[in-house]
């Protein structure tokens, strides 16, 4: 089942909800519409009227989200079930409806050698003592969605790993955990960004405080899968607030006035200034 295919219930009620389906929450269940972390980072980075294409069109599910997903449910112990899926080969039409069945009941096909890499992965998690002892079962929920309204605006929040004790956790599986590449890598994608639109949620109905840190777990995706844990400094942490306030600014006024526009037209041009130094 695709988020397209899920229908969004009558009317929400602002709170934190368990057991919500991967695909009713990506469908987005509040009936007009809310604003999720992917979409504050969207539109905080790119103009409005990109932002609104890619809400009334969204992104075909892709095989490729397969692993990333596996991996969580591997990681977390929540999500679709993974359905092992053992032939050679993959394009023969009773391989392709055997999947397509797969996919309709909500469930995750992999093949033999994805399932025991994301088998690996958790094994060389669970060997890490800090992402282990973060992660310990028991003293967390995982999967935590969260609704509210501010100031107007609904917004909408998946919280991997809410700790008992107000930590909040994210798991990432990646191409590289060095953290001497992670600074770009959070960038890149916006997770300062991500961080304070979660802590917002969990603060709104006091999952978390100000002083309870939220940790990142970033984990290689190839042998020996390596594991970085992270904490943002306050500098990532205002940045990613800033932006945040931005999108959700930008958010409103345009919701209001059925008005998404493009690009800001700039009519005179710079060269970059890398450019301007080689010719002083």
């Amino acid at each position: 089942m695709t988020a397209a295919e899920v229908e969004a219930p009558a009317e929400v009620e602002p709170g934190v909800y368990d057991n919500v389906a991967s695909e009713v929450y990506h469908a987005d269940p509040v009936p007009d519409g809310s604003l999720s972390s992917t979409g504050a980072r969207k539109l905080a980075t790119e103009c409005p009227a990109a932002f609104k294409h890619w809400v009334d069109h969204p992104e075909p599910y892709k095989s490729a989200f397969d692993f990333g997903t596996a991996a969580h449910k591997v990681v977390l112990g929540d999500g679709p079930e993974l359905v092992l899926v053992d032939r050679d080969r993959w394009d023969t039409n009773e391989v392709k409806e055997q999947i397509r069945k797969i996919r309709a009941a909500g469930n995750i096909p992999l093949k033999q050698r994805d399932l025991d890499k994301v088998n690996a992965m958790a094994e060389a998690l669970r060997a890490h003592p800090e992402a282990a002892a973060l992660l310990e079962p028991g003293s967390g929920i995982a999967e935590r969605t969260i609704i509210w309204n501010d100031r107007g605006v609904w917004r909408r929040i998946r919280i991997d790993w809410a700790r008992h004790d107000g930590t909040l956790v994210d798991y990432k599986s990646c191409r590289s955990a060095n953290p001497s590449k992670l600074p770009n890598h959070i960038a890149d994608y916006g997770y300062h960004q991500q961080q304070e639109y979660y802590r917002d949620g969990a603060l709104e109905f006091g999952l978390t405080e100000l002083v309870c840190p939220f940790k990142f777990i970033f984990q290689e995706k190839e042998p020996p899968y390596l594991v970085s844990v992270i904490e943002l400094d306050s500098t990532a942490c205002g940045i990613g607030r800033h932006l945040n306030e931005r999108a959700l600014n930008t958010y409103a006024l345009c919701r209001a006035a059925d008005d998404w526009p493009g690009y800001v037209q700039t009519p005179l041009v710079s060269l970059p200034p890398r450019v301007e130094r080689e010719y002083r």
